[in-house]
């Protein structure tokens, strides 16, 4: 048996990763076509390479069934429950920073806060006779953040597609979205609350609560951190 690394499988995220393993004597590559997931890694035995999109890699992580896997905060946070008891960061790898953060309208000028969201959530409320939508895909963690911070007159609308987008379309009044630089918002005229953010998010190296290892195993993950420095 081996240890199984789930890594992105394609674009910037892939090749810091490799670049990141690379630095530390682990060589990862892909093996055969941009359309076949397949891949090899040297500078260590009993470690295999699987390529996953990043968003499949925290489910991948808590079902088990691949022990190592190389994605975002921000993922593993919003797609498992109590992600703490699924999965162990083991390391931050420096790249793919990006907060989520909350985004009202520019021409919004009195909203800065959560408090003034909530305000404003109210008013729309009673003049429109339904609660404020904020589009986003990070359900969990938006309505956690949100109730933290006082704000109760809103609903949370499902985006997949182009969040930014929403509030010019008029299917949301406000989003909650990942931003690196926060240009594509400005180009949407809206405006990033000046509070701290739901999430600062990396790409992290997690470690799997509950997948299986024998003594070969064991065996492998102990050389593959000690290549790392990670212990």
């Amino acid at each position: 048996m081996t240890i199984k690394l789930g890594v992105p499988s394609k674009g910037r995220l892939m090749e810091k990763t490799f670049d990141w393993f690379g630095a530390r004597g682990v060589s990862l590559r892909r093996t055969g076509s941009e359309r076949e997931y397949s891949g090899e890694v040297d500078g260590v035995e009993g470690v295999e390479l699987v390529l996953l999109s990043a968003g499949e890699i925290p489910r991948e992580l808590a079902a088990g069934r691949i022990h190592l896997g190389v994605t975002g905060t921000d993922l593993v946070q919003d797609k498992l429950v109590q992600w703490d008891q699924k999965v162990e960061p083991m390391a931050e790898l420096g790249f793919g920073h990006a907060d989520l953060i909350v985004a009202v309208p520019s021409c919004w000028v009195d909203v800065d806060t959560l408090d003034d969201l909530d305000a404003a959530a109210s008013a729309f409320r009673a003049k429109h006779g339904f609660r404020m939508r904020i589009a986003t895909k990070y359900h969990r963690l938006v309505r956690s953040y949100l109730h933290a911070g006082g704000v109760a007159d809103y609903q949370l609308v499902d985006s997949q597609g182009a969040t930014e987008g929403t509030v010019k379309n008029l299917t949301a009044e406000a989003i909650a979205d990942i931003t690196s630089s926060g240009e594509t918002l400005r180009a949407n005229h809206l405006k990033i609350l000046s509070e701290e953010p739901v999430l600062r998010s990396q790409a992290t190296l997690f470690r799997s609560r509950v997948a299986k290892l024998d003594d070969a195993e064991r065996g492998a993950l102990r050389a593959l951190y000690a290549q790392l420095s990670l212990e």
